[in-house]
């Protein structure tokens, strides 16, 4: 869930102009993306053993799909990846970029779109979150994504903690039941249930809403939500059905989850990095690192596992762009 702004605080290159790298990235440094696809391939083929119709679908790092320096993009494009994958999400498309709720500027907005056609241009859907909370802005917002043929959501808060009260219906609200993340039209993204008493309370307000996918946090504070905790928001509050994602960080290491070793604080294993400055708790990881991919797909208790135990429809994947921090 990190911001496009912490990565240009950073000085990381959120993407490459008209798909040409910068001086900075040798040919050899693709390398770096290479190793996050071949992760996310991984996922995909691991998730699928279990549950042929298990939904992948990465966030940001979309410069992640080519595999060279190209000219012309769409021959640069791994193939595997894009058959591997349902969508992607796209945070601060149209606003959020430089700052919550403010418009992006038309030359930011063409550099994300030049990336995002690649993936429309492959038959993906593409979940586009922008921050933004002024009427007037959540309806340019919902209306440009539309135009787009993207899918939208409006979050009032970049902390993802809450459910917009405007508009009061979500955007082009319907009663279908939603077997594929291509029928979706619109859908909810809250990872974050701290405004809430309790689970229940939080997985209630949830299921009584409209939304065609819903993207939540696999765990409530440190407990795995049950198969039936997901199977109550997998029908929406008209009787149609939906999709349930799990959010899942594969870039990072989140000190509050349940695969941290209080060992860690004092002695690192070789692949945990140094602490993100602008995100307390969240580690750099090697991510090619066979330990750290144990943790996330290979071993049997993995939390790719727990999500599939757990009756989610699909994983949407974060911090996609870590190869970005390697890169430079």
């Amino acid at each position: 869930m990190k911001s496009t702004l912490y990565f240009a605080l950073l000085g990381i290159p959120l993407l490459f102009a008209a798909c040409d790298p910068p001086d900075s990235v040798t040919q050899t440094e693709y390398v770096y993306r290479d190793d996050m696809r071949t992760l996310v391939k991984n996922i995909a083929q691991e998730a699928r053993a279990a549950r042929p119709s298990f939904i992948v679908v990465p966030q940001n790092g979309q410069a992640v799909a080519l595999r060279s320096y190209c000219s012309d993009c769409a021959t640069s494009v791994d193939v595997d990846y894009m058959n591997s994958i349902d969508g992607i999400g796209r945070e601060d498309l149209n606003y959020g970029y430089s700052k919550d709720n403010v418009l992006n500027s038309a030359a930011q907005n063409r550099e994300l779109s030049n990336f995002l056609n690649l993936y429309e241009d492959a038959g993906k859907t593409i979940l586009v979150t922008d921050y933004v909370y002024s009427q007037a802005g959540v309806d340019d917002s919902y209306q440009t994504n539309s135009n787009l043929g993207y899918v939208g959501f409006a979050a009032p808060s970049r902390e993802l903690d809450e459910i917009p009260t405007y508009p009061i219906k979500p955007f082009q609200e319907n009663s279908e039941d939603i077997s594929s993340l291509a029928a979706a039209k619109n859908f909810l993204y809250i990872i974050n249930p701290s405004n809430y008493s309790g689970k229940d309370d939080f997985l209630q307000a949830v299921a009584n809403t409209n939304y065609d996918v819903v993207i939540v946090d696999a765990f409530y504070e440190d407990e795995l939500l049950s198969s039936g905790d997901v199977q109550s928001l997998k029908t929406k509050a008209n009787g149609g059905s939906r999709l349930v994602l799990a959010y899942m960080s594969i870039g990072e290491a989140e000190d509050y989850r349940y695969y941290w070793g209080t060992e860690w604080e004092t002695e690192k294993p070789e692949w945990l990095l140094e602490e993100n400055p602008n995100w307390a708790g969240n580690y750099k990881v090697q991510y090619w690192h066979s330990d750290w991919q144990g943790i996330i797909y290979s071993n049997s208790d993995s939390y790719l596992n727990k999500i599939v135990s757990s009756g989610f429809s699909g994983v949407y994947l974060d911090i996609i762009d870590a190869y970005e921090y390697f890169e430079e």
